[in-house]
C-alpha cells in the first residue's frame, strides 16, 4: 500500500501544504504575504492571522492538485519548531484536527532539518539523486546560518552556526538602509548581478572554529555608507549595484571560509545547500566552482529553497517508515539546541 503524507509548514510568514506518495512530490502549494512589506520584515501577530486565513484553502488546493482525498492520507506531518509560535499554532492546530478527524497519525518535523532533507525528495518516481550519508549541508536563511553534519535524516549535528546576524538578514537589513524593499535578500542578489563586486571592502569576523558573524559586516556597510554620503548625497542610489555586488561577494565569502574548513578537517567531499539564501546565484556558482577541490555539490532546486511543505512532508515520510510518530500534546517551540 502506498504511504501518503500531507505536509503543513507554518514557521513563518508562508503557508505551505504538500502531498508526497511514497517519496514523489504530487503537490506543493505555498501563500506567501505581503502584508509584511509595508514593515520592512515579519510582524508575528499578522503572520498568524493571516496563516488563520490562508490554513483551509492551502490544504484544499494541496489535495485538489495531488489528485488526493483527504481519507487517502496515511499521516500528517507539521512544523513544531524553530520559528514563530503564533504561526507554528496555527499550522500544527490545524494538522492535529485533521488527524484526529481521519484517525491517522501525526509527526512533528524540526524545521531546519526538513530543509536539509528537501535534497531527498523525488519529482517523480525514477528520481534517486541525492547526497549520500554523511555529507556537510550548509543552511543559509533569512534567521539561520548553520553548517550542518548529516550522518542520517535522524541524525544531525550543527557544527557551526551565527553569533548573532545570520547571511539573509545581512542582506535584508542592508538592503532596508538602501531603501529596496523586503525580503531584500532576492532584490540585492539581483542587482549584485550588475555591479562591480571589488568596489568596496567591508569587514570580515574572525570567529574560532566554524561558528559565523555577520553583524560587523553590517556595521561596515553602514559605515561605508555614512562616510560617502557626506561628499555624495546621491551615493546610495548612484553605487547601489556595486555595494550589492561587494556585500553580497563579502557574504559568500564568509560563508564559504568556514565551509571549506569544515569540510577538510572532517574530510567530507559531500556538500549540500539549503534554505532560501541558496537561491542566491552567486553562492550557487561559488559552490560549484569548489567541485575543482573535489566536492560533490548538491544544490537544492529553487522551488525547495524557501520554506516549504514539501520538505516537511518528506521528513514525515521518514518519521512514518521509522514509525516515529507524535502525541496530541506536542507543542511547538521557537528555539533550537545543537542538534537537530
Amino acid at each position: 500500500m502506498s504511504i501518503i503524507i500531507l505536509g503543513i509548514e507554518s514557521s513563518c510568514d508562508d503557508t505551505s501544504c504538500a502531498v508526497i506518495k511514497d517519496g514523489v512530490l504530487l503537490s506543493n502549494v505555498i501563500a506567501n504575504q505581503s502584508v509584511h512589506e509595508t514593515y520592512g520584515g515579519v510582524v508575528p501577530e499578522l503572520a498568524s492571522r493571516a496563516h488563520q486565513q490562508n490554513i483551509v484553502p492551502v490544504v484544499s488546493e494541496a489535495l485538489r492538485r495531488a489528485g488526493i482525498k483527504p481519507f487517502d492520507l496515511s499521516a500528517v506531518a507539521f512544523t513544531r519548531g524553530p520559528g514563530l509560535l503564533g504561526s507554528l499554532l496555527v499550522g500544527s492546530s490545524f494538522a492535529k484536527g485533521l488527524a484526529l478527524s481521519l484517525k491517522i497519525p501525526i509527526m512533528e518535523v524540526n524545521h531546519l532539518q526538513a530543509h536539509v532533507l528537501a535534497h531527498f525528495i523525488k519529482q517523480n518516481a525514477e528520481d534517486d539523486v541525492h547526497p549520500e550519508y554523511p555529507f556537510l549541508c550548509l543552511l543559509v536563511s533569512g534567521g539561520n546560518s548553520q553548517i550542518i553534519k548529516v550522518n542520517a535524516y535522524n541524525d544531525m549535528k550543527i557544527i557551526g552556526q551565527t553569533i548573532d546576524d545570520a547571511a539573509g538578514e545581512a542582506f535584508d537589513k542592508c538592503a532596508k538602509v538602501l531603501g529596496l524593499g523586503y525580503p531584500g535578500g532576492p532584490i540585492v542578489n539581483r542587482l549584485a548581478n550588475e555591479g562591480n563586486p571589488d568596489a568596496f571592502k567591508f569587514s570580515k569576523p574572525h570567529i574560532q572554529g566554524y561558528d559565523y558573524s555577520f553583524s560587523g559586516l553590517k556595521t561596515s556597510f553602514l559605515y561605508t555608507l555614512r562616510d560617502e554620503l557626506k561628499t555624495n548625497p546621491n551615493f546610495m542610489e548612484e553605487r547601489k549595484n556595486d555595494l550589492c555586488a561587494s556585500l553580497q561577494r563579502t557574504v559568500i565569502e564568509i560563508l564559504m571560509d568556514k565551509l571549506r574548513k569544515a569540510a577538510k578537517d572532517l574530510n567530507i567531499n559531500k556538500i549540500a545547500m539549503a534554505g532560501g539564501v541558496s537561491a542566491n546565484t552567486g553562492l550557487r556558482n561559488a559552490m560549484k566552482e569548489h567541485e575543482r577541490l573535489g566536492w560533490k555539490i548538491y544544490l537544492p532546486p529553487h522551488s525547495l529553497t524557501t520554506d516549504n511543505a514539501a520538505m516537511v512532508a518528506i521528513t514525515g515520510y521518514y518519521k512514518y517508515l521509522d514509525n516515529d510518530f507524535c502525541g496530541m500534546d506536542a507543542i511547538p517551540y521557537a528555539r533550537i539546541t545543537t542538534k537537530i
